[in-house]
């Protein structure tokens, strides 16, 4: 008796005996099993690794809205909330949870399809312009997230002959997308213009050359010098690159970011910003900037191409959020109130405030294991009241 078939365990074969073709899957398995088995145990030294270095991340399952103040699992008592980012509080707000279950009676769930084939609905054009409009650009483009944005960005915009210059400091997501294109790479000492001058003058032969750095770096609370970018942008001939992620919505006098907070406007040619923190916390990225460049990306950008569009319910999230934002409802007056208030009373208590007068406080206990501890002392301290 003959057989043509593939298995799961990779084993394929043409017109053999079925003892046969038995005997080699069996092989095949336990083959499999052992070397399953090693990297079991690989894996779980690089787990032990992390516990006693006192950085392994236990996820709290929280059972309620996200909000200031919050239900988890385990908890008897609501716990206050400090470390999302909902920095407006829009991700329970019930205009903007409204607007969710609207766009789901009307246009779905979701698309089942990339963009460029049948994906695209009037809403997502609308948010796009919407996005433009806030930021004073040309053209915007959506993705599933702002990581999404950071990894088709760079891989488009620049070739072999062009150069990029990073803030050594900044996020993951944009160093993982630069490390996707071929120009030439250079980092700088974070927020060290001098170094940043050094790198610019190192790259000069470059076609075109790019500084990129966060708006707000996420870990410390402090602010990218804008202006004297700018200047050392202007000297050496160098367009800018932000990622906006912590600063969209909230930072600056009406929430329009780094820019506006050091009061200057379209200092910066490109924007990447998510939708999945101040801006209704649902999910969703985008890139803003020249419509030249965002025509180019919806052509060869692969996260955007080859990605699902993003459900209509996060769209209609995001635009009412947005909505809200430009509506002059005084949300990043109020943060800037609550974060001065913090950051001045826990500076009085003795404890060591980090940032630069932004939302994001990191309390500096100078040891990571000892602020996993405290962590869990806090908790156990709501148990015990």
């Amino acid at each position: 008796m003959f057989h043509t078939a593939a298995g799961r365990s990779g084993c394929r074969w043409l017109l053999v005996k079925k003892d046969f073709v038995q005997g080699v899957c069996s092989l095949g398995r336990r083959s499999n099993s052992n070397a399953l088995a090693a990297a079991r145990q690989l894996l779980e030294n690089e787990l032990e690794s992390i516990r006693q270095a006192g950085t392994f991340k236990n996820e709290r399952v929280i059972t309620s809205k996200q909000a200031v103040s919050v239900q988890v699992q385990g908890q008897l008592q609501p716990l206050l909330n400090f470390c999302a980012n909902n920095y407006l509080g829009l991700s329970g707000h019930p205009d903007v949870i409204e607007a969710g279950k609207e766009a789901l009676d009307r246009y779905g769930a979701g698309l089942s399809s990339v963009r460029f084939i049948c994906g695209t609905q009037d809403i997502h054009k609308t948010l796009e312009k919407k996005i433009a409009e806030f930021h004073g650009r040309e053209d915007a483009i959506l993705y599933p997230s702002c990581f999404d944005a950071n990894a088709g960005l760079f891989e488009v915009l620049l070739s072999p002959d062009d150069a990029v210059i990073s803030d050594e400091l900044n996020h993951a997501s944009i160093i993982d997308g630069i490390r996707l294109c071929k120009a030439k790479k250079f980092r700088y000492k974070h927020k060290d213009m001098a170094d940043l001058e050094e790198k610019l003058k190192e790259s000069q032969n470059a076609r075109m050359r790019l500084i990129v750095t966060d708006g707000v770096f996420s870990m410390d609370g402090n602010v990218a010098p804008l202006k004297e970018i700018g200047q050392l942008a202007d000297q050496y001939q160098s367009m800018i690159f932000i990622d906006e992620c912590h600063a969209t919505g909230f930072f600056g006098v009406t929430g329009r970011g780094t820019e506006e907070y050091f009061g200057l406007t379209n200092r910066v040619d490109i924007i990447n910003s998510t939708l999945g923190k101040a801006l209704g916390g649902a999910a969703g990225g985008y890139t803003t900037g020249p419509k030249e460049l965002i025509h180019l990306l919806r052509q060869r950008s692969r996260p955007y191409l080859f990605s699902n569009s993003l459900p209509p319910p996060v769209v209609a999230v995001a635009q009412k959020a947005l909505e809200l934002v430009m509506g002059g409802s005084g949300l990043s007056q109020k943060v800037a109130a609550n974060t001065a208030r913090f950051r001045q009373g826990m500076s009085s208590a003795g404890f060591q405030i980090m940032g630069e007068n932004h939302p994001i406080c990191p309390v500096f206990l100078g040891d990571a294991k000892l602020a996993a501890t405290m962590a869990e002392k806090m908790l156990d301290y709501i148990d015990d009241r």
